[in-house]
């Protein structure tokens, strides 16, 4: 509570009533995220067979691609899953490498787009679906994986999704891991919240029943569900967001198949995150504005095995780090009006303890998360144990650098910008670095 110790009640002025109601709103909001986690800890998620193996298309959308785009190819053509059913596109994506020719010589179909108008993975999605309808119609494949180019897939990954899809899941999200982990503080950054995201929210979903959520990658969408949405026509910068809003207002729930890994590269300097994430809380924004007054009054007027879930993903909408940078933003201000003699001394202090007690609450809360999350899934984390110690330390320092982003955002425009990606790996041998036979480049 952002009180100066041994403040009586009656003296609690307006900024400490500021203060006092964000942080109830942020605990009633998000409280139901521990109840989660002991769910995760303590009921393990159903275990299912599938009857038959089913007939799927993979879209992969590259945007100069090249020291990459063979490695995912690759890890699909050695599944433990019949790879006849499985075929291959690739969206050349206004390349000026030759991400093209790379592909096509590992066997994938590719097409090649080039639009300078309309740039970002939605379009380029949307145009993998047109032309795999316009050559093959729609009802030609059963499901379609959505895979970036930077992915390598666990060698029984088709078998478990397929497991989710004989199961009736018309869409249905993985166990996203990092390739890249123990690079540095900001990949360890990266996975530990992308897998404390797989496990501790998404796991939860599945065993309670509702609808997960989808995230960048590792994916699939049912062709029955696409054409029930009227295909893929998400375009705002977090296009994967909106898939799963329209999911759920559409009264579709999508699945979680925990045991199908994915292994995916995070970006190796902070100049690169910066403009990653802010396209990604910009892009929750957009998404937020558009569909946010809708999911709200879907929680009372849809169907009971929904409304959970259209709260559920109002809250990965709303923006919950504004609140702590509301908060934040509040009491500098009025610490800098302090100091610049407009306000009193009292309220200075009041505000240098409430900041204090931000970043502290924020930074204990984090450091909890990283601890659980990295010791519970630390023998599926590619990396040294020393650098899993270090990434449960540094982890709050990279979630406090969300709060600048998530102010950035809200007045920053940013255009759809590639990823670089550079870390290629022998699929083949990929088991090793899980094994700790030897470390990763």
């Amino acid at each position: 509570m952002n009180f100066l110790p041994g403040q009586p009640f009656a003296t609690i002025g307006p900024l400490e009533v500021f203060n006092l109601l964000i942080m109830v709103l942020f605990t009633l909001c998000f409280i139901y995220q521990i109840f989660f986690v002991f769910i995760s800890l303590f009921k393990k998620p159903p275990r299912r067979t599938a009857k038959a193996n089913h007939r799927y298309a993979v879209l992969i959308c590259a945007r100069d691609e090249s020291l990459v785009i063979m490695d995912i190819i690759r890890s699909i053509r050695i599944q433990n899953y019949p790879t006849e059913l499985i075929d291959i596109f690739v969206v050349a994506d206004n390349c000026s490498d030759n991400t093209a020719e790379v592909a096509k010589n590992a066997g994938a179909t590719v097409f090649e787009r080039h639009n300078k108008d309309y740039i970002g993975k939605g379009y380029a999605l949307e145009y993998g679906f047109e032309s795999i309808k316009e050559a093959y119609g729609i009802d030609a494949y059963e499901a379609y994986f959505i895979f970036d180019a930077d992915n390598v897939l666990d060698e029984n990954y088709f078998r478990e999704m397929n497991i989710a899809f004989d199961n009736g899941a018309l869409a249905c999200t993985s166990y996203r891991n990092a390739k890249n982990f123990g690079s540095n503080w900001i990949t360890a950054g990266y996975g530990i919240w992308f897998l404390r995201e797989a496990r501790y929210l998404n796991q939860a979903r599945y065993v309670l029943n509702t609808s997960c959520s989808v995230t960048g990658t590792g994916f699939y969408i049912s062709s029955e569900l696409a054409k029930n949405l009227g295909g893929w026509h998400y375009h705002l910068l977090s296009e994967d967001t909106e898939f799963s809003v329209d999911a759920v207002m559409h009264q579709k729930r999508i699945s979680y198949a925990p045991d199908a890994v994915i292994y995916d590269e995070h970006p190796l300097k902070f100049k690169a995150s910066w403009t990653q994430r802010l396209r990604w809380s910009r892009g929750t924004y957009q998404v937020f504005r558009r569909y946010g007054a809708k999911l709200f009054l879907q929680e009372f007027t849809n169907s009971k095995g929904h409304r959970f879930a259209c709260y559920d993903l109002l809250m990965t909408l709303a923006p919950a780090m504004l609140l702590m940078a509301a908060s934040i933003s509040v009491n500098l201000t009025v610490l800098l009006c302090s100091l610049a003699g407009i306000t009193s001394e009292a309220l200075m202090t009041t505000a240098l303890w409430s900041l204090a007690l931000c970043f502290f609450y924020y930074a204990c809360i984090m450091f909890v998360i990283g601890l659980v999350t990295t010791f519970t899934e630390r023998k599926k984390i590619i990396g040294t144990p020393a650098q899993k110690i270090v990434s449960v330390l540094t982890f709050p320092f990279f979630m406090l650098t969300f709060v600048p982003i998530a102010v950035a955002a809200l007045f920053n425009k940013p255009n759809w910008k590639p990823t670089r990606h550079c870390v290629s790996v022998d699929v083949e041998e990929f088991g090793h670095y899980l094994s700790g036979e030897f470390e990763r480049p």
